[in-house]
This record gives structure tokens, C-alpha cells and sequence, in this order.
């Protein structure tokens, strides 16, 4: 598969255009922080154990970082692979955690087991996901 060849001007121009998509995406994001934000903010901060962040295909890469950094500024934070989870990991998710669960559908089959625990033990769940619709059940959600 051949490239297109861009010229100098030609990669400036995409490069300023990619910047000025992601910066009206991050204007949008930003005006839809509502109370659900709020809430799973004050609930992270309320954790007395680790923060637990998961998340399957995608997302569960994204959730690796997003353990790696809370746990690199001050949160404790692991990641639990929702597929180890449904065979013994699940111990490692205590009342002293909460679980934060990425999903960009909210269908993720995977996350089933662990959202379920999380609903029996009492653990605090946050749903991050893009549909408005999804049956990943939890308070807060945030899309």
C-alpha cells in the first residue's frame, strides 16, 4: 500500500487540523462535566484501599494507564484484567476499593463478573463508556 506524499506545508496543515479536532473534543468534554464527574471524583477520594481499574480490548490498555498514573500521583491503583477476574482475582476487590470499569459500548461481556462482585460486596463502581444507553450498570456513570 503506497503512502501519500505529504508536503512540508501539507504536514503542518494536518498536524494543526488533528490538534484542532482533539481541542474542540476536550471543549465538549469539558462542558459535560456534571455531578456523575463530581460523584466518581469524591468517590475516589473517599477510597480507603486501592483504586481497581479495568477495562477489556482498548479500553483495558487505557485502563492500564489510567492505574499507572493514579498510582504515580497519589492514589493507589492497580489494574485487574476482567477475564483473570472471573478466575480468582476477583479476592484482590475489597469494601476498601472501588473499581473504576471502562468500556467504550457498555456491553462488554468480560466486565459481567467483576461488576456483579462489585454489586454483592458493596465495592463502589464507576462506568466510564460512550453510549448513553449501555446496560453497564453503576453510579456514577460517566460518558
Amino acid at each position: 500500500m503506497a503512502r501519500t506524499a505529504f508536503t512540508p506545508n501539507d504536514t503542518a496543515r494536518e498536524g494543526r487540523r488533528a490538534l484542532e479536532v482533539e481541542a474542540s473534543g476536550l471543549t465538549l468534554l469539558a462542558r459535560s462535566l456534571d455531578s456523575a464527574f463530581t460523584e466518581a471524583v469524591e468517590t475516589i477520594l473517599r477510597v480507603r484501599g486501592h483504586l481497581i481499574v479495568t477495562g477489556m480490548g482498548k479500553s483495558g490498555h487505557i485502563a492500564h494507564k489510567i492505574a499507572a498514573t493514579m498510582a504515580s500521583t497519589g492514589t493507589p491503583a492497580f489494574f485487574v484484567h476482567p477475564g483473570e477476574a472471573s478466575h480468582g482475582d476477583l479476592g484482590m476487590v475489597t469494601r476498601e476499593n472501588a473499581v473504576l470499569a471502562l468500556s467504550n459500548s457498555g456491553e462488554t461481556n468480560e466486565l459481567s463478573d467483576i461488576v456483579a462482585y462489585t454489586r454483592r460486596h458493596s465495592v463502589p463502581l464507576i462506568a466510564i463508556t460512550a453510549s448513553h444507553d449501555s446496560s453497564l450498570p453503576s453510579m456514577p456513570t460517566l460518558r
